[in-house]
């Protein structure tokens, strides 16, 4: 598999997953959405928010442009709002992955971050990192609706795989 193929496939679980999540914040009250949980991010929302913030930044930087700072309108929004931003931020990341080639992988990305410190780094690398990165807060998402008395959604890489095929679940 190239590696454009590989980060392709990672960026369609990405979405995947995240559309899990957001799911199932649709099936939790305001109050639950908003509760302090004492997380790294207070709440399910904020979490949320913070996810699509890095989602934005990092394509935001992919295409020259390097923000300060995210949308003060998402700080405070609502679930509809947030998802509607977060369409919005994935069409332009899929846009964005859709016209890469293998050779794009390797070009060097120069930005500055929120602080103001300037960095290079390859493509490749940072297309793995804003994953990664969602894949850490996803998990402290199942934590909170968990805290809340739900069953988070599985956002497994396998169950991806399993569904992307068509193959059902092995009974225990």
């Amino acid at each position: 598999m190239h590696r454009i193929d590989e980060i392709r496939e990672l960026y369609a679980y990405n979405r995947w997953a995240d559309d899990r999540m957001l799911r199932a914040a649709a099936e939790i009250s305001t109050e639950q959405f908003t509760r302090d949980m004492g997380s790294s991010f207070r709440s399910v929302r904020d979490t949320l928010v913070h996810i699509l913030a890095v989602h934005w930044v990092w394509v935001s930087r992919w295409e020259g442009v390097s923000p300060r700072e995210m949308p003060r309108e998402w700080k405070e929004c609502t679930l509809i709002e947030l998802r509607r931003a977060w369409k919005e931020v994935e069409a332009r990341q899929a846009a964005f992955i859709a016209e890469l080639s293998e050779n794009d992988l390797d070009r060097i990305v120069r930005y500055t971050n929120t602080a103001g410190e300037a960095y290079r780094v390859p493509l490749s690398r940072l297309l793995r990192h804003v994953a990664n990165h969602a894949t850490y807060h996803r998990g402290q998402l199942a934590t909170m609706l968990r805290q809340i008395g739900r069953q988070p959604p599985s956002t497994d890489l396998t169950v991806f795989y399993l569904e992307a095929e068509g193959t059902p679940k092995l009974e225990r």
